[in-house]
């Protein structure tokens, strides 16, 4: 029997062994995709406890400890630490399959060289020792980045951020990684959501321009892409819970942003002309700019109104969308590439389901000369765990090339999270172990260490032209 974690955890070949320890183990990260605060890593924040860093807006942990019951005052509320994070070793210890208890255990590993497992009864002293531990300075916030070997990661951001963080991190110059912003215009796109009209206001100040038409919210929108783009950004980011795609006209898109505006109801294909416009749009202006856009689609989010009021988003009462999409998403994707300006490309599903979905879109819209200029987005979020990366890795080998895949992101808000990279690395290579010692494919070892390399690092440096 295999040892708990230990250094050949989800490594069932030699080959897989191999491939791991001798090339995946040691690569860079590159964080494409993440929710880090960049006041934090300016700040280079000191965490007062292991709560605060292991559980502090972690919803994916708050999801578990309630289904075990937890009192909700040890989850998001004033509870004591230590407290919250014995019921959370408690509500731990019971999750088997859950990828929480081997990312829980590869953080205390990777980060506290604490390999005891946690339960409810360990936990009190390893609440100790960490917090401990935490006081010292290589556990601030850019030491516990640097010391995971991170090359270059990027945050989230809002147009009308003015990246002043990002320019101190860059100016002090004290990390081994690179931070970077992205860009994430929801909140222009979303022109049904309450609070659009006051965005509008905003985003028009910032720019430095009145705001009164959609041809007004893309210039505004790319004065602000000019300037993420003086400070670095080379990506974006779209929550696209739905895909939409309506009539390219400028004229419905004025009436629903004419209505969104007044505080009137917007007719739907008005407000698919807009979102369809805008999407459109700035992917001419991403690809005039060498950017790559991400489509994150298929949530269904905020669905405990209760808890949504109490909370907000983003606090652990999100699931997976059924909604059709496939059309719409190619519509759209056609739109870009008929103007000859569809950007690089990275589509993620929420639901398992509609991989092939996405496997099969990346073939209609490949170009001659760019390897992979339309990617599968890894496995997301709710997908974030071995069943799902195995079925997205599948999917993506079975309908594309696997060996252009730009890789694994953390998609996190916590500084401990990246250990999922060691765990993505390790289910790859035991899937194309496994395949190898199959006789599905040549045991050419050099060949597949260059292959391990490239989609654990290599593809996305050079994807992304950092």
């Amino acid at each position: 029997m295999q040892s708990f974690l230990d250094e050949n955890f989800l490594l069932t070949t030699d080959t897989a062994r191999i491939l791991y320890h001798e090339a995946a183990e040691s690569m860079p990260i590159i964080d494409y995709h993440c929710h880090l605060s960049p006041r934090e890593i300016a700040e280079n924040i000191r965490f007062q406890n292991i709560t605060e860093l292991m559980l502090g807006g972690d919803h994916y942990k708050w999801r578990a400890m309630l289904s075990w019951g937890v009192d909700e005052s040890l989850i998001r509320g004033d509870g004591e630490p230590k407290e919250k994070f014995v019921a959370f070793a408690d509500a731990l210890s019971h999750a088997i399959g859950n990828p929480l208890y081997h990312w829980t255990h590869l953080e205390l590993q990777r980060v506290f060289g604490i390999h005891e497992p946690l339960n409810a009864d360990t936990a009190p002293d390893i609440y100790e020792k960490a917090s401990e531990m935490l006081r010292g300075e290589d556990f601030r916030a850019q030491k516990l980045i640097d010391r995971f070997n991170v090359d270059y990661l990027c945050t989230t951001d809002d147009p009308l951020d003015d990246l002043s963080y990002h320019q101190t991190i860059f100016a002090e110059n004290k990390m081994k990684a690179r931070v970077f912003p992205a860009f994430r215009p929801d909140k222009a796109l979303n022109i049904d959501r309450p609070g659009f009209a006051d965005y509008i206001r905003q985003l028009s100040r910032v720019a430095g321009m009145e705001i009164a038409s959609t041809a007004d919210v893309l210039t505004a929108l790319e004065r602000r892409i000019e300037y993420f783009h003086a400070c670095g950004a080379r990506i974006s980011d779209h929550a696209l819970d739905t895909v939409p795609y309506g009539e390219p006209s400028f004229k419905q898109a004025d009436k629903a942003f004419h209505a969104a505006m007044a505080g009137e109801k917007i007719k739907p294909k008005h407000m698919e002309s807009y979102r369809t416009i805008l999407l459109s749009s700035l992917g001419g202006m991403y690809y005039q700019r060498g950017w790559t856009q991400q489509y994150h689609i298929g949530a269904m989010r905020n669905n405990n109104t209760a808890m949504f009021r109490r909370y907000g988003p983003d606090t652990g009462f999100d699931s997976i969308s059924d909604a059709p999409f496939a059309r719409s998403l190619s519509k759209l994707l056609d739109l870009q590439n008929n103007q000859g300006q569809l950007p690089r490309t990275i589509l993620y599903c929420l639901n398992p389901a509609e991989n092939d979905i996405i496997g099969t879109m990346l073939g209609n819209f490949q170009q001659s000369g760019v390897k992979g200029r339309l990617q599968m987005g890894s496995a997301w979020w709710f997908q974030d765990q071995k069943d799902g990366m195995e079925k997205q890795l599948r999917c993506l080998a079975s309908l594309g090339v696997l060996g252009s895949f730009v890789g694994m992101l953390t998609d996190s808000r916590s500084f401990i999270s990246y250990p999922r990279h060691e765990y993505f690395r390790r289910i790859l290579c035991d899937l194309i172990g496994k395949w190898v010692e199959n006789g599905e494919y040549p045991n050419d070892i050099e060949f597949l260490k260059q292959m391990v390399r490239d989609i654990s690092y290599n593809n996305a440096k050079a994807y992304f032209e950092i």
